[in-house]
């Protein structure tokens, strides 16, 4: 399967066991999107949404997730972002880039939970 250009979302209560290829399933009540990977080597990928984690805007038509989605833990190791519906594909990224952004998310999510106190 090609790499996907363009995805389609859907918004639901409770996201499907089984789930397709091309399509967004938002759970806004359980804070969660949830997708098969844009590189179509068919993992599935969970974007928990909160402050540091990923955010999702809805424009009436389209959707954006940010930040960027990368599958360091798959064996695609695919990296893009959701812009308005379209996959916008991303750089690879070294072991070293990618272990600076987990470093700076783990910073980031103690640096909001503390101020939470």
């Amino acid at each position: 399967m090609p790499k996907l250009l363009k995805i389609n979302h859907i918004f639901v209560e409770d996201i499907p066991k089984d789930i397709e290829t091309g399509i967004l399933y938002i759970s806004i009540n359980d804070s969660i999107a949830k997708h098969k990977c844009c590189c179509g080597c068919g993992y599935s990928v969970v974007t928990p949404f909160s402050p540091t984690d990923w955010q999702i805007t809805f424009d009436g038509k389209t959707v954006t997730l940010y930040p960027s989605i990368g599958n360091w833990d798959y064996s695609c190791r695919s990296h893009y972002f959701i812009r308005k519906n379209k996959v916008v594909w991303a750089g690879k990224m070294s072991t070293g880039q990618i272990q600076w952004g987990r470093d700076l998310d783990k910073v980031a999510k103690e640096e909001f939970y503390k101020e939470e106190e």
